[in-house]
């Protein structure tokens, strides 16, 4: 930086001594790039440099280039959205989830995913020997349930085991070798297994005019799914949204494409949006999370719970889990709570019924269940 900062102070020293004492007189200077000889000897730095017209050359100015780029976004604020739009849906069919289309590879293929920020994986169906039917009664007409092959894409990556996001390497055979995942979740028997890959995530800006944006992204390639995944919830992949640096949201962080955040909402009618690099206003409230440095997650301490008019004292801590349908408590706030709440029902109590989790239900005079 200090080279770059020295060379174009002598540039403009230059030209303007010359515009002083040359009047009417045509100059000239020499613009050297920043990998040329000319530039190495004047700088001297002499290792690590490429090799013009190798691989790694290309490489480090397709680096710059994408670095450059994503500071004009960073400074500008800008955010960013899937290539198809910020829109999202929630399917009851499909374990009452929210699910958004995402595009991947090059030419791009469409999966719907399942967006999870109690996970931090980005993973699709890939190569499969067990995954999900991408036909089905569950699945809308209008749904492209896609299938993703590493051979397809131009633009797919190996991860091998020696690479940082590597986190499983005591299962890897040898150094070069296709990294290995494996991820079990809450649900029973739960799992995706496989191997990770990079590729291409097409993304949108939000802001003032349009502008395609291609990043790079390691994520899962779902070879083995079991549990939920095979039949009620996100038969097409998940979208780990959390704070690990594997996630989506890490990496367009740390590739300089976004703030460090993003946003979600989500109407009562199931329709809702996801943004990344998303500030907030500056009016906005804000809950410390409370992040544990082995594994960090969107944590937060909860010390009243509304219901009604009423405001309960509890003190609990809470994860914010889009992948989970429905809020879950331990006593004694659950207690007190789903207690206070019965009190003040007006419809009709239903004994408890064993194929559903739930102790307080009603009979609503609209002829519902709640």
């Amino acid at each position: 930086m200090r080279s770059s900062l020295k060379l174009t102070f002598f540039l403009l020293i230059t030209i303007w001594v010359l515009s002083k004492t040359c009047k009417g007189r045509v100059f000239n200077f020499k613009m050297h790039h920043r990998f040329s000889d000319s530039f190495k000897n004047w700088s001297g730095l002499t290792t690590n440099w490429p090799e013009k017209g190798s691989f790694e050359y290309y490489a480090a100015l397709a680096h710059r280039d994408q670095m450059l780029r994503g500071r004009r976004l960073s400074d500008a604020d800008a955010s960013l959205a899937f290539s198809d739009g910020n829109s999202t849906f929630r399917i009851s069919s499909l374990g009452f989830l929210h699910y958004t289309t995402v595009e991947l590879g090059t030419p791009g293929v469409k999966f719907m995913v399942a967006l999870d920020t109690g996970s931090d994986l980005f993973w699709v169906p890939c190569d499969c020997s067990k995954c999900a039917s991408t036909q089905g009664a569950s699945y809308a007409s209008d749904f492209e349930l896609s299938i993703y092959n590493p051979k397809e894409s131009s633009t797919s990556q190996k991860v091998t085991c020696n690479n940082d996001m590597c986190a499983q390497r005591n299962r890897c055979f040898g150094t070069f070798s296709s990294c290995p995942y494996m991820v079990s979740y809450v649900s029973a028997q739960t799992s995706t297994s496989g191997i990770l890959v990079k590729d291409v995530l097409h993304l949108t800006t939000e802001d003032g005019g349009r502008e395609f944006v291609e990043a790079y992204v390691t994520f899962g390639c779902g070879q083995v799914q079991s549990g939920s995944f095979l039949d009620i919830a996100a038969p097409n992949g998940l979208f780990g949204l959390g704070m690990e640096k594997i996630s989506v949201p890490s990496v367009l962080s740390r590739e300089g494409l976004i703030a460090d955040s993003f946003s979600m909402c989500f109407g009562h009618d199931g329709i809702g949006r996801i943004s990344f690099g998303d500030k907030g206003s500056p009016d906005q409230q804000e809950t410390p999370f409370n992040v544990n440095p082995t594994h960090p997650t969107y944590n937060v301490t909860v010390t009243q719970v509304r219901v009604g008019t009423t405001l309960i004292d509890v003190e609990l801590t809470a994860l914010f889990d889009s992948g989970t349908s429905f809020t879950y408590m331990v006593d004694p706030a659950y207690s007190r709570v789903s207690e206070n709440f019965h009190s003040l029902a007006r419809d009709k109590w239903r004994p408890p019924d064993p194929r559903i989790p739930f102790e307080y239900c009603y009979d609503m005079r609209s002829g519902l269940i709640i």
